[in-house]
């Protein structure tokens, strides 16, 4: 039936919703990335060696849905699962969806006859001099009607039909917004948890650096008690110890706002017991994807919302056309009317109306014309708003890219300057064993080391945090997850069926 019914509908009015191709030469580069610097070693290795890894950038490489398990963390693995079943955002998004789904049936429901009843007692009273007494010798009397109303318009121009596009692709923003949502909320709790980490390393850092200023103070207060080093020097090391101390309570603060945003996250209040992270407890992945524009474009939800917006649009300028184009609609009124109900479905009962109408419009003041070029013009915008999110997303890919490259470089350097500044620190303590420097020359050495070990951790937490980026930009492999809080069957059922119930 329902092929029958839109078979009705004459010809779709609508523009091409075809989206535009790619920029011509879109790439994420002028030049190839090549493996990221650092060590080669073992694909299995983890721990805090991982993040030195050569990582290889590998063409097409398919995205899992559990992306964030490439990190080998069971605790993450847990939150990110936890994360996805309780977030309140998520969640509204789902309802969402359901009822753009349930609104695309709204608009299915003009493909079909529109049916009601009506029934009608009504007891009457007729004036003295209106009624004819000596025939009808009463005044008083009653009446019944039963009726059905029946009506149909025909989609003639297709109006109807790019209606149900219309919705369904409003239906479509509608889901990848919610996969975007889903996706930020993903990449965001593993952002975090990086944080969290690398937060806790450089507590423990500069906790040893705060204890490292105060033992030098305090041998150089010795020292100048015994007129060994000057009041001015010892000031100067007081201002280092009160520096480093100045600095704990902001990583402090920052360490606790970030646990309660995981929380948040995670959809639990911030009082709730979560797992403690250390940096070496995750493993860098040693493939990392690098997928072409071309596919990009299939795996983003923010371009295929993009493209569902360009549908949309599409589907009211032909709505907009079939507006200003005559219009049919077919009735039928079928009933009985009698004085009492017992005398229903006889025969000298029943009556009926059938009727045709054709309405062409002829003058609105313009409001057809002018809503039909406000639609092309909607249409044309969602166009170019199109073509700006594909060089978004090719830029995203690429931004993430030139991260990964050059913040592995700063984290190799950043070691090399950490394994100098250790074997100076081995060096000066020799020196202290056979006696040829002091005490205030091995806590210098190991303050060097602990600066150093800080800015290392501060860019270990970046080259993790890198990748998630690189995963958010490419899609965050959505299409291998179920995100809609549905079977995938009943998903299905809601997004495509028209059937009126």
């Amino acid at each position: 039936m329902l092929g029958l019914l839109a078979g009705l509908g004459g010809c779709l009015l609508a523009p091409s919703d075809k989206p535009p191709p790619l920029p011509v030469n879109a790439r994420y580069s002028a030049t190839s990335f090549p493996p990221t610097p650092g060590r080669r070693m073992n694909a299995d290795v983890s721990g805090p060696e991982s993040v030195l890894r050569s990582e290889q950038l590998v063409t097409n490489l398919d995205i899992p849905g559990a992306w964030w398990e490439v990190y080998r963390n069971p605790d993450l693995n847990r939150l990110v699962v936890m994360a996805l079943t309780n977030s309140p955002s998520l969640k509204a998004m789902q309802r969402g969806l359901r009822v753009a789904w349930e609104q695309r049936r709204v608009e299915g429901a003009g493909l079909y006859p529109q049916v009601s009843a009506q029934l009608m007692p009504s007891w009457n009273k007729v004036s003295h001099d209106l009624s004819n007494v000596p025939i009808q010798n009463y005044w008083n009397y009653s009446m019944h009607t039963l009726q059905l109303q029946v009506g149909y318009v025909p989609d003639l121009w297709g109006g109807k039909a790019e209606a149900i596009i219309a919705a369904g692709a409003q239906a479509d923003i509608q889901r990848f917004q919610l996969e975007a949502t889903a996706l930020t909320l993903i990449s965001n709790l593993v952002n975090d948890v990086f944080m969290d980490a690398g937060l806790r390393s450089q507590i423990q850092v500069k906790k040893s650096l705060v204890t490292q200023a105060d033992q030098i103070l305090t041998i150089m207060n010795s020292q100048q008690a015994l007129g060994e080093t000057s009041v001015e020097n010892t000031l100067l090391q007081r201002n280092v110890l009160d520096q480093q101390d100045s600095d704990l309570p902001p990583l402090e603060k920052q360490l606790a706002q970030n646990r309660d945003q995981i929380a948040i996250l995670v959809g639990v209040p911030p009082s709730t017991p979560l797992p403690e992270f250390q940096l070496d407890q995750f493993t860098l992945p040693a493939q990392l994807p690098m997928t072409l524009p071309a596919q990009l474009l299939e795996q983003r939800p923010d371009v295929q919302a993009a493209r569902a917006q360009i549908t949309a649009a599409a589907a009211q300028v032909g709505i907009a056309i079939a507006n200003r184009l005559p219009n049919l609609q077919l009735s039928a009124s079928p009933g009985y009317i009698a004085e009492a109900m017992k005398n229903f479905f006889t025969p000298s009962m029943g009556n009926y109306t059938l009727m045709a109408t054709v309405t062409q419009p002829l003058f609105q003041g313009g409001s057809l014309v002018h809503a039909q070029r406000a639609a092309r013009q909607v249409f044309l915008q969602s166009v170019e708003e199109y073509k700006n999110t594909v060089l978004t997303a090719i830029g995203d890919v690429a931004d993430s890219l030139h991260a990964i490259e050059h913040d592995s470089q700063t984290l190799v350097a950043s070691e090399d300057g950490l394994e100098a500044a250790q074997k100076t620190y081995a060096i000066a303590r020799a020196k202290n064993r056979l006696g040829d420097n002091s005490r205030i020359d091995v806590l210098a050495a190991d303050f060097l080391v602990l600066l150093d070990r800080q800015s290392v951790i501060q860019d270990e937490v970046l080259r993790f945090t890198d990748t998630v980026a690189l995963f958010q930009a490419l899609g965050g492999g959505w299409w291998h997850r179920n995100d809609l809080g549905m079977s995938a069957k009943d998903a299905k059922r809601l997004s495509t069926s028209l059937l009126p119930w």
